[in-house]
């Protein structure tokens, strides 16, 4: 029995974030219907590539659910959205703001109906606040909240996170809070209005380098790989690559320079603690540098594995999901009734990871199933 198994879900969402956070209750096992205007959620459209006419990045976050397509400037059909409300454990919106109050479908007309609901709304900016009703995406937020300032080579310009990471992140975000108000609701019987959004959740990101700017006043330096705060935590060039390193305390500092065949580094008072490593990084990472040059990546990644130090070759999409450790694990997933392997939810129970049940939803296909008017 998966953990969800009896809750429904209402999802009037679209793109990546609001179908995401249903996505993830309907891995849970929770049953998810996606409501969608006639011409379908725009994602639907955003490739290439397609698999069977519909955008992968729709496959990606629509798994587990049925869709109904309404066209809610018909009063019928927003008739029938808030009856079939009555009988949903939450509901997952992320739609221009205002906009379905403005139909009766806002958290307080529907609340009213069904106050066990949970309606859950993702935002851009937020809830509060003079842009609460702004519109935004991803690199919006990202370039926004400050991320863009941290990302990058310090010689560079400032670079957006290659991922949706605002978009996925407010997902997670809306389905944890979204568990947690059904836990209290198990207490009070009453459901309750989830809030998030893409800037909290970009706030959130960067918490560690706001923090260290609110105790300096400076702006956090970039850094392709590395990282400001650690010695030794960063990307090396070696003989045919590069390689990753992370002898991120002082015992696997001493450890990395006696791999390298420099122990005496390990030894020296300059370098002795992360702090010390920190105030000597310009003679520190030179010399480290020049050492990794010397073998391939496959010979460093062998001999820092047998010293216990980790690291890892910089992977592309086709390494990274066909390496041993992936496989094992079981993320991924063939999709049902589509040729298109898909990543599972990343949490097990028991050792089980929770299956893809079904492919995303061909617009409509549950409409006649439900009792849905026909849109248009």
């Amino acid at each position: 029995m998966l953990p969800l198994e009896g809750i429904k879900v209402v999802e009037i969402a679209q793109n990546l974030a609001g179908p995401y956070a249903a996505e993830i209750l309907g891995m849970l096992g929770a049953e998810v219907v996606k409501i969608e205007r006639p011409g379908g959620d725009d994602a639907r459209g955003w490739g290439p590539p397609f698999v069977d006419g519909v955008a992968t990045s729709f496959h990606a976050v629509n798994r587990n659910k049925r869709s109904v397509a309404l066209d809610l400037k018909d009063p019928k059909a927003v008739a029938w959205l808030r009856e079939f409300v009555r009988g949903a454990d939450i509901l997952v919106q992320n739609m221009r703001p205002g906009s379905l109050d403005a139909l009766g479908l806002g958290a307080g007309a529907l609340r009213a109906l069904n106050p066990r609901l949970i309606y859950c709304n993702l935002h851009a900016f937020g809830a509060r606040g003079p842009m609460a009703r702004a519109p935004g995406y991803e690199p919006i937020v990202q370039a926004f909240a400050g991320m863009f300032s941290v990302n990058g080579t310090a010689d560079g310009p400032p670079s957006r996170v290659g991922m949706q990471v605002l978009d996925l992140g407010t997902g997670v975000w809306a389905a944890l809070g979204c568990l947690a108000a059904l836990q209290r609701r198990q207490a009070t019987g009453e459901g309750c209005v989830v809030d998030t959004s893409l800037l909290e959740t970009g706030l959130g990101w960067m918490a560690q380098h706001i923090a260290g700017f609110g105790a300096t006043g400076r702006q956090p330096p970039r850094d392709r790989t590395g990282n400001p705060k650690l010695i030794v935590f960063q990307a090396f060039d070696t003989a045919d690559g590069e390689i990753v390193v992370a002898a991120a305390n002082d015992r696997l500092f001493a450890r990395f320079c006696a791999v390298l065949g420099h122990p005496e580094w390990g030894a020296d008072p300059r370098f002795g603690t992360n702090r010390d490593r920190i105030a000597h990084r310009d003679l520190l990472v030179p010399m480290l540098a020049e050492a990794m040059r010397a073998r391939t990546s496959a010979e460093w990644e062998a001999a820092l594995e047998a010293a216990g130090i980790p690291c890892s070759p910089i992977h592309d999409i086709a390494a990274a999901t066909a390496h041993p450790q992936v496989r094992a694990l079981g993320i991924l997933q063939p999709v049902p009734g589509v040729a298109l392997e898909g990543v599972g939810l990343p949490v097990s129970f028991d050792g089980a990871r929770p299956p893809v049940r079904r492919g995303a939803p061909a617009l409509g296909e549950a409409n006649a199933a439900l009792g849905a008017p026909p849109p248009g």
